[in-house]
């Protein structure tokens, strides 16, 4: 296996952590947690990317191991039929590619809210100097 990428149980381990992290509620009224929580983001999203990348690469040596295991059986079903076979025995790599894929869906639109929090206490930072 490549060095570069994280055994299936690690990817799991790490996925989870950041699931916690962004299942946690902060107030868009404290300004220092936002920040924080946007840079903290910021490595979630960079790192979900890299667990993604993981999750399909176990996902493919497993559908190869699977179709050159699997080849006669394969060739008696429908496409439609040994596409749906292969998925079922590929299953536990489907299931972190999707995961990551979340996490790091969840990650860009939660630093979208962060970049938004604080744009908007900017401006409203910017207009009470105005009207002083």
């Amino acid at each position: 296996m490549n060095d570069l990428v994280s055994d299936k149980e690690s990817i799991k381990f790490e996925l989870k952590a950041i699931q916690d992290f962004i299942e946690i509620h902060i107030s868009e009224e404290e300004i220092t947690a936002v920040q924080i929580r946007g840079n903290e983001l910021n490595v979630y999203l960079a790192r979900s990317g890299k667990l993604l990348a993981d999750s399909k690469y176990h996902r493919d040596e497993r559908l190869k191991d699977s179709v050159f295991e699997n080849i006669k059986d394969l060739l008696k079903l429908s496409a439609t039929t040994a596409n749906k076979y292969i998925d079922s025995l590929c299953k536990e790599e489907n299931y972190l590619v999707n995961w990551a894929d979340r996490i790091n869906r969840a990650c860009t639109h939660q630093l979208d809210w962060c970049r938004s929090v604080l744009s908007k206490q900017k401006e409203e930072l910017r207009q009470s100097q105005y009207s002083n």
